[in-house]
């Protein structure tokens, strides 16, 4: 079995992809890629107005186009957008390219962490966290599709990016047997 070679944090938008990926690339002196903000950089827009001007599958094209980019590359902590790995390719890509971890925090905490976040583009509207209980239950199969799940409502940032370098560490003797 071949060694991997990135680290993919998955999960609901709130559970701490983008800050537990800066403090794990860091600790690991890797490249830290978060997919949402290249693809902002590329098109020049925030998500939330992609979504309100192209709609959801604009974005999701332009999505699965980055990840297929991002997962050539080695040595890097990625931060997919929450739902990314629902989309079946992006889902092997992701997977082929390292260790998936999924990163989970209750409804009510996500809500906490992300209410009036104008740039939460599927949370806009009535009921957000009605939303996100839909979501999460929509995608629970595709999260499911992680190489390991960890939950950050109870943790600080720095006891999530060590128990994600943990199951990493954990992997790479696995996968040399």
């Amino acid at each position: 079995m071949r060694l991997r070679q990135n680290i993919v944090l998955t999960g609901f938008m709130g559970t701490g992809k983008s800050e537990v990926g800066k403090r794990l690339a860091a600790r690991l002196e890797w490249t830290f890629i978060d997919t949402d903000m290249l693809i902002e950089r590329e098109l020049g827009t925030s998500i939330a107005e992609l979504f309100t001007q192209k709609g959801e599958a604009y974005f999701r094209a332009h999505e699965r186009r980055i990840i297929a980019q991002t997962c050539q590359q080695q040595d890097c902590v990625i931060a997919t957008g929450g739902g990314a790995i629902v989309d079946l390719v992006n889902a092997e890509l992701l997977k082929k390219s390292g260790l998936v971890v999924c990163l989970t925090a209750p409804s009510e905490v996500i809500y906490n962490r992300v209410k009036g976040n104008a740039n939460r583009p599927l949370l806009q509207g009535d009921k957000p966290l009605a939303k996100i209980r839909t979501l999460i239950a929509d995608r629970a199969q595709a999260y499911a599709r992680a190489d390991v799940m960890v939950e950050t409502s109870q943790r600080s940032l720095d006891d999530v990016v060590h128990a994600v370098l943990a199951v990493y560490e954990k992997s790479k003797g696995d996968s040399s047997e």
